[in-house]
């Protein structure tokens, strides 16, 4: 049987070298990804009654002709076709705009066929379409399929070669799901479902087809990440940490805090996987302000007190700033070295880290992207961290990974994470969740105001500033731009000059200069300065407990997430915080965000609309975390067909025939072509 994968689009009759070319600015270069290439939408010209169709559809209805049609003119080449249709039982107006040349077809008593908008109150067709061969009519009664196209290619000349490239390799697509699967779910063959696909026989087939080919999707990716999961079961090369519990006791003992019973419950998971020889592939998750990073350091000091070093990749260098002096001030007692590897190090600096990191000197690197140049090398790197993971790509991730002999690998996200999500991005990692915050931590108020009170809102912060605490305010750009009305962060930091003048006023923004940005947050940090205005550069990390009121400007523009994100950066300590949203939303997104934030404070919640609002594309940035781009499937709504290709593949790649049995070659072989295995895997 021929490989349609291998065959050249262009073998398909009616495609030429030169729509070869621009199908090819498309994805399509074989056959295999020509009937790959799925519509994403149906225009319905199935026949429609007038008494179950609604107010603005587009439908499709058979008629006769009852009156003589009309002409008006207008303009140079504008004109408006009018005529009345008996549908049924039911007398409406058909109209036709710049299609005056249809006249002499439209006589009385004459059938024909109309696809166009329905207007309810005036009894009207606003035409679109029409067909005056009932009994040889193309599309009529049926679904048609809309597909992603340029300009250089229109939809009836892609249903055309579509059609003409299932007529002539529709026998040879071949099937990739397992005979257990396609009877325990009783699904179409792949061959009947991408016909059915591209030409649904009724709305019901279709689904059943969309099904089956959703379920392939996530399945076969599934297949990839539980069998990443099995190999790493499998191979005892990695690092047996041996864990000096009376220094971690110790090291405990010095903290000005308890841990919370959820933490003690998530270390004990990182415990175990570090003691044991395979490598840890862990991801945390929680809330802001649920300590991920102090169960990170434990983490960290484990891995320097049984002999190792750690890295912790951050993704902005005021986060890498932070955590060092957190991580400093911690391990201080305990002969910890940790240094800072960023890319505004000077030459000297870099090399020295650099240095100290091969002989096993510096003990921890807390650092950015600088941390996976080719010339930082660790004399013995056993554990990796990545704090808010979904920032670097999966490359950058491995990259790093790589420096060490199989090291375990912690990342961690303060995005909690729908499990919808979880599974699939992370399908490969155990996942550990802190749900619960540490005890004194009270709930922010957060508050939804429209522009007209902003005086009532500065009233607000200079009581709180009085009362000794401080605030951040939050505007979307640094400098005015023509295309948006939205405040900008220096317009606004003059403003609150200005309206605070007492008061010291600090002004943060992703254009100053690194040492500048340390410089600003240090003073907030000391309280030196009272009111911070910001881009969202401070939407990770920092942490000043003493601020306790954050205003957002033209919040409607910022995504969920990252509007809880910014919330919480307030909270942190022990008075009562304040979150206020100034918006006035010209959508309906806009508001239905701005009623999420005022609903709930919790992070999983929120992320779980944020899912539901902006798809899982959005949600993550599809590049950045290693999240396929399906077709057919969508995360939103397929959670129970998730769940269920999860179960099945976890199954099917620990039964030990799976790697040998010629059943599976073609799922191998179309696996393979995917790139969906490393190297090695399939060894």
């Amino acid at each position: 049987m021929q490989n349609i994968y291998n065959i050249s689009v262009e073998q398909v009759k009616g495609i030429g070298s030169q729509k070869g070319i621009i199908l090819q600015q498309l994805g399509i270069s074989s056959v295999g990804d020509l009937l790959d290439y799925y519509p994403y939408r149906y225009e319905d010209y199935r026949l429609r009654e007038l008494h179950e169709v609604t107010d603005g559809e587009k439908i499709t209805v058979q008629g006769i002709i009852y009156s003589q049609p009309s002409v008006q003119h207008f303009g140079k080449k504008k004109s408006r076709l009018y005529c009345k249709v008996y549908v049924g039982k039911r007398l409406i107006s058909a109209v036709w705009f710049n299609q005056a040349y249809l006249k002499e077809k439209i006589t009385p008593s004459r059938e024909l066929i109309l696809s166009g908008k329905w207007d309810q109150k005036r009894l009207q067709l606003t035409v679109s379409e029409t067909e005056f061969s009932i009994e040889n009519s193309k599309v009529a009664g049926t679904l048609q399929p809309v597909y992603s196209l340029n300009a250089k290619i229109g939809q009836k000349w892609m249903i055309k070669v579509i059609t003409q490239a299932l007529e002539q390799y529709q026998d040879h697509i071949p099937e990739v799901l397992p005979e257990s699967i396609l009877k325990k779910y009783d699904f179409l063959s792949r061959k009947e479902a991408i016909y059915a696909l591209h030409v649904p026989s009724s709305v019901g087939e279709g689904k059943q087809a969309r099904e089956r080919m959703a379920y392939e999707e996530l399945f076969l990716f599934q297949l990839k990440l539980q069998a990443y999961r099995s190999l790493n079961k499998r191979r005892a090369d990695g690092i047996a940490h041996e864990v000096d519990n009376q220094a971690v006791v110790s090291f405990l003992d010095t903290l000005p805090f308890s841990l919370t019973s959820s933490q003690k419950e998530v270390l004990r998971e990182i415990m175990r996987d570090m003691k044991s020889p395979y490598s840890m592939n862990r991801l945390l998750q929680g809330d802001v302000g649920s300590g991920k990073t102090i169960v990170a350091a434990i983490a960290l000091f484990v891995a320097v007190k049984a002999g190792h070093q750690a890295a912790l990749m951050v993704p902005t260098e005021i986060l890498a700033e932070q955590h060092l002096q957190s991580l400093q001030r911690w391990f201080a007692p305990f002969q910890v070295e940790v240094a800072l590897l960023t890319g505004s190090l000077t030459s000297k600096k870099r090399k020295d880290v650099i240095a100290s990191l091969q002989m096993g000197m510096t003990h921890i690197v807390v650092g950015t992207h600088a941390l996976i140049q080719e010339d930082v090398y660790f004399r013995s790197l056993s554990l990796v961290v990545t704090d808010e993971q979904h920032r670097f790509g999966v490359n950058q991730r491995s990259i790093l990974r790589r420096k060490g002999m199989h090291p375990d690998v912690l990342t961690m996200t303060a995005t909690p994470i729908p499990r919808t999500m979880a599974i699939t991005a992370f399908g490969d990692m155990e996942v550990s969740t802190l749900k619960e915050m540490p005890k004194g931590r009270k709930q922010i108020k957060t508050y939804w105001v429209k522009h007209d009170m902003l005086e009532r809102i500065l009233h607000f912060i200079e009581k709180e500033v009085k009362a000794g605490r401080q605030a951040y305010i939050i505007c979307p750009l640094i400098e005015e731009s023509e295309k948006l009305d939205v405040q900008n962060a220096i317009d606004l930091h003059a403003m609150m000059q200005m309206t605070f003048s007492q008061l010291r006023i600090g002004l943060l923004h992703g254009q100053l200069h690194n040492d500048e940005k340390e410089e600003v947050m240090q003073q907030f940090h000391d309280n030196k300065v009272q009111v911070l205005v910001s881009t969202t550069v401070v939407e990770v990390g920092v942490d000043v407990p003493n601020a306790t009121v954050m205003v957002i400007y033209d919040s409607d523009r910022f995504g969920l997430s990252q509007l809880h994100q910014l919330r919480g950066r307030v909270g942190r300590g022990e008075h009562q915080s304040y979150c206020i949203l100034i918006a006035d939303p010209k959508t309906e997104t806009g508001v239905e965000r701005m009623e999420v934030m005022t609903e709930t404070n919790d992070g999983f919640e929120v992320s779980r609309r944020d899912l539901e609002i902006r798809g899982p594309g959005e949600f993550f940035g599809t590049k950045q975390s290693g999240l396929p781009e399906f077709h057919v499937a969508d995360l939103s709504h397929d959670f129970a067909l998730l769940e269920q290709a999860r179960e099945d593949a976890s199954f099917l790649v620990n039964q030990p025939q799976f790697w040998s049995d010629v059943q599976y070659t073609s799922l191998r072989d179309f696996l393979q072509r995917q790139d969906m295995f490393q190297s090695g895997l399939l060894d």
